[in-house]
C-alpha cells in the first residue's frame, strides 16, 4: 500500500481528500502546515507529497525545495494559480506534477496513480530483476537505486522526472532526441505534460551535470529539434 502526505491548509478539503484517496487503496496522512509536514515525515516517510502551494508559514513552493534537496519521494503541487509561469516555478524547485485548483478528485487520483507508477513505487517494482550502472564522463547513474553519483562520488538529489529524462538521454547517448521523444520514453504516451516541462528538467540537469564543466554541457541543445546527450556511456551490470 502506498502512503501518500496531503499538505493544505483548508481541513474540509483534507478530509474529502483523505476519505476518498483511502476509499481507493491508499494509506493517507494529513497535514495543515509546514510544521506538522516535517513531524509527519519523522514518523514515516510518504512515497508520494500531494503539497498545496498557498499555504500559512513557509510557503509549498518553500517546502518542495527543502523536500526536494533532502528526500527523494515523489511531489504532486496544488494551486490555485493556473499561469504558466507558476507550473514552471513548481518544476523547477523539484515538482514532479502540478494540478490546478478547482479539481475533480478523480483527475488527482489518476496523476497519483501516474506519479508513483513513474517513481517506481508501486509493488510490482519489487519484483523486477537488477537493472545496470551506467558510468559518463565519470558519473554513475544507478537504475535500481535510482541513484546519480558524481566523479567525486557524492549522491546528487534528482526529482523522479529528472531521473527518468536523464534515464532516456543516457539510454540514448549521441542521438539527437525530440521533446515529444522525450516526454514519450521518460513519462508514457497517455501523460499528459506541456513541452516546456523538457526545458525545465533538462535545464535543472545541466545545472547538476555540468557544475564543474564550464567550458561544455553534457546536453546539447539541437536547435527546432531537441537534444542531444554527448558523453560515452558504459552499462556495467
Amino acid at each position: 500500500m502506498s502512503r501518500l502526505l496531503l499538505v493544505d491548509d483548508d481541513t474540509e478539503v483534507l478530509a474529502l481528500l483523505k476519505k476518498f484517496l483511502e476509499q481507493h487503496g491508499y494509506s493517507v496522512d494529513v497535514a495543515t502546515d509546514g510544521q506538522a509536514l516535517w513531524r509527519a515525515l519523522e514518523r514515516q516517510l510518504p512515497d508520494l507529497v500531494i503539497l498545496d502551494v498557498m499555504l500559512p508559514g513557509d510557503s509549498g513552493l518553500v517546502l518542495c525545495q527543502r523536500l526536494r534537496s533532502e528526500h527523494s519521494m515523489a511531489i504532486i503541487m496544488l494551486t490555485a494559480m493556473s499561469e504558466l509561469s507558476d507550473r514552471v516555478v513548481g518544476l523547477e524547485l523539484g515538482a514532479d506534477d502540478y494540478l490546478s485548483k478547482p479539481f475533480d478528485a478523480r483527475e488527482l487520483l489518476a496523476r497519483v496513480r501516474a506519479v508513483l507508477r513513474r517513481t517506481g513505487e508501486v509493488r510490482s517494482v519489487l519484483h523486477e530483476r537488477p537493472r545496470p550502472v551506467l558510468e559518463f564522463a565519470g558519473w554513475q547513474l544507478d537504475v535500481t537505486r535510482r541513484e546519480l553519483r558524481s566523479p567525486d562520488k557524492v549522491l546528487i538529489p534528482l526529482s523522479a522526472g529528472e531521473f527518468e529524462l536523464l534515464l532516456v538521454l543516457a539510454e540514448h547517448p549521441q542521438r539527437v532526441l525530440s521533446r515529444q521523444q522525450l516526454l514519450d520514453m521518460a513519462r508514457g504516451e497517455a501523460y499528459d505534460a506541456f513541452d516546456r516541462s523538457v526545458d525545465v528538467q533538462v535545464s535543472r540537469l545541466r545545472r547538476k551535470l555540468d557544475a564543474e564543466r564550464s567550458r561544455s554541457s553534457m546536453i546539447r541543445t539541437i536547435r527546432h529539434i531537441g537534444y542531444l546527450f554527448t558523453p560515452n556511456v558504459v552499462v556495467k551490470r
